[in-house]
C-alpha cells in the first residue's frame, strides 16, 4: 500500500521519500539500508527537520538521529539551528507590546559567611551592572 504525499512538501524531501521508496520495492522487508540513503536521509533532516523527514521518509526516529548526530560531530554539516538549550522551558514568557514603556524590576540579597547581609531592590528602565554595584556596596560596608 502506497502512503500519499502531502501536496506542500518540500521538493528534495519529496524527492528523497521517492529514492526510499524505489529502494524498498527491489529489496526484502528489513534490509539494512545503505549508508548513501543514510547521508541522504540525514542531510534532509538537517535542513527540514528530524521529527518531520523521520515520517516522511518512514525511517525509525532514533536510527536517523544517530546518523545526523555522526553527520553532525564528523564536521561535514552544521549543528542544527532549532536545537533548545538543555534545561526546563520556561512556565512564563511576558510579552511587551512594541513601543511600550518597559520597567525592570530586580531584588538582590547576599549573605556572608559571618551572617552579614544586604538587600538591594532595584525598579526601573534601566538596570546597573548589579555585580558591579553588589561588590562596591558590600566592600564599602565593611
Amino acid at each position: 500500500m502506497k502512503n500519499p504525499l502531502p501536496s506542500n512538501l518540500p521538493a528534495p524531501l519529496a524527492r528523497g521519500r521517492r529514492r526510499l521508496e524505489r529502494w524498498r520495492r527491489t529489496h526484502k522487508p528489513r534490509t539494512k539500508l545503505p549508508e548513501s540513503l543514510w547521508s541522504l536521509s540525514a542531510e534532509l533532516a538537517r535542513e527540514y527537520g528530524l521529527n518531520r523527514t523521520a515520517r516522511t521518509l518512514r525511517l525509525e526516529y532514533n536510527c536517523l538521529k544517530k546518523h545526523l548526530d555522526a553527520l553532525v560531530a564528523d564536521g561535514s554539516a552544521p549543528a542544527l539551528s532549532t536545537c533548545r538549550p538543555a534545561g526546563p522551558a520556561p512556565a512564563f514568557l511576558e510579552l511587551l507590546p512594541a513601543g511600550a514603556p518597559s520597567v525592570v524590576e530586580c531584588l538582590l540579597e547576599c549573605e556572608d559567611g559571618r551572617g552579614a547581609r544586604i538587600r538591594i531592590h532595584l525598579k526601573g528602565r534601566e538596570l546597573p551592572d548589579l555585580a558591579a554595584l553588589s561588590r562596591g556596596l558590600w566592600s564599602s560596608a565593611r
